[in-house]
C-alpha cells in the first residue's frame, strides 16, 4: 500500500510539472481575478466560443467558482483564503498535455492549482468539473500536509458537485450499478481505496471507485446528517487523524461502518 501510495505521489509530482509548463493553443492565456480565484484561460476558447473581445466566458467561469466557493463554507466548511490558481484549457491542448497521465478520460485535476478541460461554453459539465476540483484546492490549502484516503478525497468532491445540483446521493441507475456490484462482491475495499487519487485506474475501475467513494461519503452525510460531515472533516483536518475523526461523530470505526455501508448494498 504504501508503495502505491508513493506512485500516486510521484504522479501527482509529474502532472504538476506538466502543469507548469502546460500552454494554450498557441501559448496565450488570458487572466482575470476575482475574490478568491486567479483565472487563466486558453484564448482559443474565447475565440471559438464567439466570446472573443467580452470576456463573457470568464466571467462565467469566476461566477461558478464564487458561487463554489460560498457553498463549500457553508456545507463543509471549508473557506480557502488563498486565491486559487485555475487554468481553463482547450480540450485539445489539455488532452495532448496531459492525457498520458491518466488511464482514463480526465475532466480536470488539482496540482496546486485547477487545471480543467473545457469546450466552447460554459456548461454544466464545465461547473461540475469546477465544482469537484476546489473541493481538492480547499483540502489540500486547509492541510497541505494531510493525505487523504482516496475514497474521502474523491468521495468529498462527488458529493460536493452533485450536492450544489440539488442531489444528495446516488441516482437510481447508479445505485443499481453499486448494488450489482454488491451482490457480485466486486466492491473495492476501503483500503483499496486509500490511495490519494485514481490517476492509475482503467476506465471501469475508476469508474467503480469514484461512484463507491461517492456513496460511501453520502452515505455517512445521511446516517449522521450533513452538518456532521462537515464537522467530521473539521476534526480530520485539525487532529490528522480519521480514526479519531469518526468515533467523535460516528461513534464508530471505520470498519464497522464500511461493514454496515456493503451490508445495507447487498441487501
Amino acid at each position: 500500500m504504501r508503495a502505491r501510495a508513493a506512485l500516486v505521489c510521484a504522479l501527482c509530482a509529474q502532472l504538476a510539472l506538466a502543469a507548469h509548463a502546460g500552454r494554450g493553443a498557441d501559448g496565450r492565456f488570458d487572466t482575470r481575478s476575482s475574490a478568491h480565484f486567479e483565472l487563466h484561460q486558453d484564448v482559443a476558447i474565447d475565440e471559438s466560443g464567439g466570446f472573443h473581445g467580452s470576456r463573457r466566458f470568464e466571467q462565467l467561469v469566476l461566477e461558478a467558482l464564487e458561487e463554489a466557493h460560498q457553498r463549500l463554507g457553508d456545507l463543509l466548511g471549508l473557506r480557502p483564503r488563498q486565491r486559487i490558481q485555475v487554468q481553463v484549457y482547450d480540450a485539445g491542448v489539455f488532452d495532448a498535455e496531459f492525457a498520458p497521465y491518466f488511464r482514463f478520460q480526465a475532466a480536470g485535476f488539482y496540482a496546486g492549482g485547477i487545471r480543467v478541460r473545457a469546450g466552447s461554453a460554459v456548461d454544466r459539465a464545465l461547473v461540475r468539473c469546477l465544482r469537484h476540483e476546489l473541493v481538492h484546492a480547499a483540502l489540500d490549502l486547509e492541510a497541505p500536509g494531510l493525505r487523504l484516503p482516496g475514497w474521502l478525497n474523491e468521495g468529498l468532491a462527488e458529493w460536493f458537485e452533485a450536492r450544489l445540483d440539488g442531489v444528495r446521493g446516488p441516482e437510481s441507475w447508479q445505485q443499481d450499478f453499486l448494488v450489482a456490484a454488491a451482490r457480485r462482491g466486486a466492491l473495492f475495499s476501503l483500503a483499496q481505496l486509500s490511495s490519494p487519487g485514481f490517476a492509475g485506474m482503467g476506465p471501469e475501475a475508476a469508474q467503480l471507485a469514484y461512484l463507491q467513494s461517492y456513496a460511501f461519503v453520502a452515505w455517512l452525510a445521511e446516517a449522521r446528517g450533513e452538518r456532521e460531515l462537515g464537522r467530521m472533516l473539521r476534526e480530520l483536518l485539525e487532529s490528522g487523524d480519521l480514526a479519531r475523526a469518526l468515533r467523535r461523530v460516528h461513534r464508530s470505526d471505520l470498519a464497522r461502518l464500511e461493514q454496515r455501508f456493503v451490508s445495507e448494498l447487498a441487501r
